[in-house]
């Protein structure tokens, strides 16, 4: 693997940009024997940086990330993050899912960053590269820390997962809420059963995560949905996207965003041999819609984001920006006659 030449993005604000991001002599690599992690291998590293700028260039409509965790258990066959793990000459495929980097340090270093007189407060993104809530979380305990970090600096947030795992720290979110801006969404982008079991292999499923935007909704936390991504020819009936918007409707959502299957290189590699397993009929039909790049055409997308949003207003929840922050509201303080506070619980 290749530690020593992966560097700083330029324009971060911590060190030179051709700073290592750690270095090979910092990295202990674990397995451990239980059926959840059966087959993965962990990578722990002492990170030099934990907010990353995202690139001028990119579409994303936030400009700093936090990424506590590289390579994704989730497994999504489509995930566009899947190229970073070609930087440690590991693969796209495989490895992705199975060669999980932990960066051990990322709370105390956030911390650290936060406090920086350089740092300005800006909106910080996390879980758009891979899950931070991914299965090795579990294990690893990272977001706890780190939300309490942007909690005491009062630095606004958001978070988009497909995990479950995000219930642990609901009193943690509620508190951040009362100083900052906090924006949860949850991704589910189709709810057909069959679908996800082949495509999204190492995710709960998707009517799970519609649980976990019940339960937010439940203790006073907006949240969205990230309707990501509408397969083409896949789930894009109308059909099959009013029964995904319904759903989505059900669980209290606040807000779906549709977003279109986009094929990067690295992850378009590993989609299309997965189609061509499992759908080989598609495979023709593909090529041609991404004739043009790692996007479906501007007409496609419209038409898939018209719909979706006729849907949503058909069952009174609305569209939002993909990223957007949200205000969570803590609930209002409701008068008892207990002398000592109740607290709420999960179930």
């Amino acid at each position: 693997m290749r530690w020593e030449n992966l560097t700083v993005e330029s324009g971060g604000h911590s060190r030179p940009s051709d700073a290592a991001l750690f270095g090979a002599d910092a990295v202990v690599t674990r397995t451990f024997d239980t059926p959840e992690f059966r087959g993965i291998t962990f990578h722990e590293v002492r990170a030099r940086s934990i907010i990353n700028r995202v690139p001028g260039a990119s579409r994303m409509p936030f400009e700093w990330t936090v990424n506590p965790y590289r390579g994704c258990s989730h497994a999504c066959v489509y995930c566009f993050a899947r190229k970073t793990h070609s930087y440690l000459d590991l693969d796209t495929g495989i490895d992705f899912d199975s060669q999980i980097v932990v960066k051990t340090n990322a709370p105390e270093l956030l911390r650290r960053q936060l406090g920086s007189r350089r740092w300005q407060g800006e909106h910080i993104a996390m879980g758009t590269n891979v899950d931070c809530y991914q299965r090795a979380e579990g294990r690893y305990r990272l977001m706890p820390g780190i939300i309490s970090a942007l909690r005491d600096h009062a630095n606004p947030f958001s978070i988009l997962t497909k995990g479950t795992l995000i219930l642990r720290d609901l009193d943690l979110l509620r508190q951040a809420a009362e100083v900052t801006d906090v924006g949860i969404s949850v991704s589910v982008g189709f709810t057909d059963p069959e679908l996800w079991r082949t495509v999204e292999p190492g995710t709960p499923a998707p009517e799970r995560r519609l649980d976990v935007v019940r339960a937010l909704a439940e203790h006073g936390i907006d949240c969205g949905v990230l309707m990501a991504p509408v397969l083409p020819f896949l789930s894009d009936d109308p059909a099959q996207l009013r029964a995904t918007v319904r759903a989505i409707a059900a669980s209290g959502a606040s807000s779906v965003t549709p977003l279109v299957l986009h094929l990067r290189p690295g992850a378009r590699e590993w989609y299309m041999a997965w189609l061509d397993r499992h759908h080989p009929y598609l495979v023709r039909r593909y090529e041609r819609l991404y004739a043009d790049g790692a996007y479906a055409p501007k007409w496609y997308q419209r038409r898939i984001t018209r719909q979706v949003h006729e849907l949503a207003q058909e069952y009174g929840i609305g569209p939002t920006r993909a990223g957007m922050p949200r205000r969570i509201t803590p609930p209002e303080p409701v008068e008892e006659a207990v002398s000592e506070p109740t607290q709420l619980t999960l179930i």
